[in-house]
């Protein structure tokens, strides 16, 4: 059965937008090294606070200040999967959103049982990821070519409705179609982005980033993460356009997105936002 809210107007997600911008919402990462200065630097051009601890005396500290709690698998090692299960099991103690984001799920059985022991902890908030790992986290079968999707979003929508059923919590499969779907059947498909997306290294674990500071100002966190991938989505799309329209690349499309992430406004992502809502 639809949940209640389940249509969202382009003005609800817009709100949420404001609210992170207005109460600057401190968002613990475990995340990997490869990402962490675009993640810190994605969630202050959006006004939220990062803050990146892993060391074990700390990390429940920091999850005590904190407002939610994202965990990025992206470079394992038997250390940070250990401050991962130490702050989860505090967040979760403590009723904040938590995020995980299985990245290379599939690529190697190490990786798959880290994702395994992670979530053994406790089921988290909101799961982020493109459609092969989605599909490994669930348990399908697929082959995951380091951290590229081998799979389309949409060939992973079985698997993100069974790990919407495992966890009771919400799915969102990456890709060039961004699903959302939670344990209200409620589902939601953004087509905005852009292909040179993939060619910027962090852009989808900025989203799970992001995904950890509008689940802080929105309590529900499907609608969290439709807004939160949705801005993401067209800022993207804004920031490839505008590099094209200046003969640039990937490089300086990297710093349109955080100047876009900072200054768009309601009228430019009202006008650019391409969703659709449904149940499944």
């Amino acid at each position: 059965m639809a949940h209640s809210t389940s249509h969202l107007t382009p003005q609800d997600l817009w709100n949420d937008v404001v609210r992170v911008r207005e109460s600057s919402p401190l968002v613990h990462s475990i995340t990997n090294f490869v990402v962490m200065n675009l993640n810190a630097n994605v969630l202050l051009a959006l006004g939220a606070s990062p803050v990146m601890a892993h060391a074990h005396e700390e990390v429940v500290d920091m999850v005590a200040i904190a407002q939610s709690l994202v965990l990025n698998i992206g470079t394992l090692e038997p250390y940070w999967i250990d401050s991962m299960c130490l702050a989860l099991q505090a967040a979760h103690k403590k009723g904040i959103t938590t995020v995980l984001d299985p990245v290379g799920a599939g690529a190697t059985p190490y990786r798959n049982a880290s994702i395994a022991r992670v979530m053994g902890v406790a089921a988290p908030t909101i799961i982020r990821g493109n459609g092969s790992e989605i599909m490994s986290t669930a348990g399908a079968s697929v082959t995951t070519r380091g951290v590229d999707s081998a799979a389309a979003s949409d060939s992973a929508l079985g698997a993100a409705q069974a790990l919407v059923v495992q966890t009771g919590g919400v799915v969102c499969v990456s890709g060039e179609v961004d699903h959302i779907l939670d344990a209200g059947h409620r589902w939601a498909r953004l087509f905005n982005g852009h292909v040179w997306m993939t060619k910027i290294t962090g852009v989808g674990c900025s989203a799970s980033a992001m995904l950890g500071a509008f689940a802080v100002v929105q309590p529900d966190p499907w609608r969290a993460t439709v807004s939160s991938m949705a801005y993401l989505g067209v800022a993207g799309q804004l920031a490839a356009e505008r590099a094209i329209a200046m003969s640039q690349g990937v490089g300086s499309m990297q710093a349109h997105l955080l100047d876009i992430l900072q200054l768009m406004d309601e009228a430019t992502f009202v006008q650019n936002l391409r969703m659709e809502q449904a149940t499944w």
